[in-house]
């Protein structure tokens, strides 16, 4: 039974979706992906096939939706797909390179050899970093947190993480 599953959702995707699956099939442990695509008029989904009939098999796995759906009901249909397998350590991850491949492994560790029931990743603490925003969604996402905690009183740098 695979263990590891991470869901990429993906619309107009294709510029960066070859690069995203070849660093996250080379990490060690494997992980399988499910990219869930919303229609992508520019052919993501059709690059994606080409890959899994390809390069990489059933550790591929994709989930074309009809228009575009949104961000969070594609997680929400990804972690449904992904229990249904009955995958042990599920992860989200965007398309777009902004989140760090090969920080999976250590998303990953800190479940399976650390004992926490969930581990996020985040931009705004010591070792996290933004890479490639214009510097009016880096303030958007930033201030966005802030209010989230402000309001909320949480602890958590990151709230739009995860």
């Amino acid at each position: 039974m695979p263990e590891r599953l991470v869901i990429i959702p993906t619309y107009n995707e294709k510029e960066n979706i070859r690069e995203v699956l070849a660093i996250v099939f080379g990490l060690r442990p494997e992980f399988h992906v499910l990219v869930v695509d919303d229609g992508s008029p520019d052919g993501t989904a059709s690059i994606v096939k080409e890959l899994q009939a390809s390069v990489y098999g059933d550790r591929l796995h994709l989930m074309e939706r009809k228009g575009k759906l949104g961000l969070g009901t594609a997680y929400i249909a990804g972690f449904k797909w992904a229990l249904d397998r009955q995958y042990a350590y599920i992860f989200e991850m965007d398309a777009d390179l902004s989140h760090s491949p090969p920080d999976l492994v250590r998303l990953y560790d800190a479940c399976h050899s650390g004992g926490a029931d969930m581990s996020v990743g985040s931009r705004y603490v010591d070792g996290g970093q933004v890479r490639d925003w214009a510097w009016n969604r880096v303030m958007l996402s930033y201030c966005a947190s802030l209010y989230v905690r402000t309001v909320l009183w949480l602890g958590v740098k990151d709230t739009t993480a995860g």
